[in-house]
């Protein structure tokens, strides 16, 4: 994470306090975890005494697993997570959010579909997704269903990182995908892709799931957040401090403050991305009102029985700590 290989530690003072936090799909996605690469860079989580062992996952599911199985203590993923985390294992809280948009595109292959004219044309097609039950799959269900598609009248598949993602849309193994940046930003440019529904921002992704809907953020299991709260503010002390200073931050700054392995390695390309998903990053840390029920919706796109089982939502996250940041930082 942030540069660090996985396992490596971000030194702290001697007085610090270690945590674990399992990063989850680090590679598919450029900006959703932005807020965590600035507060390592620039070394927040120093100043506030936290001494950070990243954790690198393929994806959300294997990072939420982590923090369950208490491999991890904290994990940074979808705040979708915390709906999914009800298999009998420990359930886990949001406590800082660093995104307000789930930051993805759904795109078809002009090469594959070059008549495409709407959604109808999907049907019978092959649709990519980073991962089977993941926030792009609902995202690609839910504007199948604005559109009157049966979602059973299209095929999904997981594509996994950007990589292989490309890969799968260029050979023609998928005709349409939904993926982050840098992967849609850079087939975009290319004229590889035709967009069909945009949540980067704040007004797409309002449009697509009928209200703000909630982004990346860190999640630990309940038992973490009362013994250990000293640890947990330290983290959204360091990510507000993060999201105060992208408030503000020249384009040019967070280049450079940004690791090489994150900045997509064309500098123009990332600044195009970034103009596009810079209002999705969350301005405090706080969870917007109705946006656990937001995601509640969009996960019931893809299994309609977890809005049968009525989840407590207000148990799926807490203002506590990012309140306190948002206080300290004047975020």
């Amino acid at each position: 994470m942030a540069g660090l290989a996985p396992g490596r530690v971000a030194r702290a003072s001697a007085s610090s306090t270690r945590v674990r936090v399992a990063v989850g799909g680090r590679a598919a996605y450029a900006f959703r975890h932005l807020p965590l690469s600035v507060a390592t860079r620039l070394e927040f989580f120093r100043a506030e005494g936290a001494d950070i062992t990243w954790l690198d996952y393929a994806d959300d599911a294997q990072a939420l697993r982590a923090v369950q199985e208490g491999v991890a203590d904290v994990g940074a993923m979808g705040f979708e997570q915390t709906l999914l985390a009800h298999d009998g294992r420990a359930a886990v809280r949001s406590l800082v959010l660093q995104a307000r948009a789930p930051q993805l595109v759904l795109a078809v292959s002009v090469k594959a579909l070059p008549q495409y004219r709407s959604p109808a044309d999907l049907r019978r097609r092959t649709i990519g997704v980073c991962s089977l039950g993941s926030m792009a799959h609902a995202m690609a269900c839910m504007a199948l269903a604005q559109a009157g598609v049966p979602t059973d009248d299209v095929r999904f598949v997981p594509v996994g990182d950007g990589t292989q993602a490309m890969a799968a849309l260029r050979s023609g193994q998928v005709q349409a995908l939904c993926h982050a940046d840098p992967v849609m930003s850079r087939l975009e440019r290319r004229g590889e892709v035709r967009v069909v529904s945009d949540a980067r921002s704040l007004a797409g992704a309002h449009a697509l799931f009928g209200g703000t809907m909630p982004g990346s953020c860190l999640v630990a299991p309940v038992s973490f957040l009362q013994k250990r709260p000293v640890e947990a503010q330290a983290l959204a002390y360091g990510v507000v401090h993060a999201l105060k200073w992208l408030q503000t931050a020249a384009p040019a700054d967070i280049v450079k403050t940004v690791p090489p392995d994150e900045s997509m390695g064309e500098r123009s390309l990332y600044l195009a991305a970034l103009a596009r998903v810079r209002e999705a990053i969350s301005p405090d840390g706080l969870m917007p009102e109705g946006g656990p029920e937001t995601s509640l919706r969009a996960l019931s796109a893809l299994d309609p029985a977890l809005a049968a089982r009525r989840p407590d939502l207000t148990r799926t996250f807490t203002q506590e700590f990012a309140r306190k940041a948002k206080q300290k930082f004047s975020a």
